[in-house]
């Protein structure tokens, strides 16, 4: 299946990789990169009391962090199970890696899985902080492509895995809020 796919975005995601000859870009696409790792989420989580007030903050703290550990954890299952090498491996000469790869494989993109999931909570519980976090948001995606590590479907996958992981936590937990309050 993704041999097929692989070919048909292989011209585009070279021609996206390719813009990183320019070294501004280069630049931007790694320090976005970086903040996607983990920095931009955990010091989100971190301010969610001070955004909220102690309660409403703990319990927004405590919904982001199991949504991401779940999140992580429906991710590398699929990684691991759908094993599709990255733009780099595959068309090695064509397209460079600007960044060191993790692994090996590159379906979906964890990076924009998370960017989107966050900015989707966040859109709810937060939506002041959107014009931050959408812009960068957007950025993440597209480092990833930038840098060679992913195709341009691994990035659509990633940023549909974290809206449903995003809508799934937020219905679950106006679900357990809803329990808690007939109680």
């Amino acid at each position: 299946m993704f041999d097929r796919l692989d070919m048909l975005e292989w011209q585009l995601c070279q021609r996206t990789a390719g813009l990183s000859i320019h070294r501004p870009w280069l630049s931007t696409l790694k320090i976005s990169s970086k903040l996607g790792d983990w920095p931009i989420w955990v010091a989100l989580i971190l301010a969610l009391p001070a955004i909220h007030g102690r309660d409403i903050g703990l319990r927004l703290m405590l919904e982001y962090t199991v949504t991401a550990v779940v999140a992580i954890a429906v991710y590398k299952l699929l990684k691991t199970r759908l094993c599709r090498e990255r733009p780099f491996i595959t068309f090695g000469g064509s397209i460079q890696c600007n960044e060191p790869a993790r692994d090996r494989y590159s379906f979906p993109s964890g990076h924009t899985m998370h960017a989107v999931m966050f900015c989707t909570l966040v859109a709810v519980h937060s939506p002041a902080l959107l014009p931050w976090l959408l812009p960068l948001a957007g950025l993440i995606a597209i480092s990833r492509v930038g840098l060679g590590l992913h195709y341009y479907s691994d990035v659509l996958a990633g940023a549909a895995l974290g809206y449903g992981m995003a809508l799934a936590s937020l219905g679950l937990s106006s679900t357990t809020l809803l329990i808690a309050a007939s109680h």
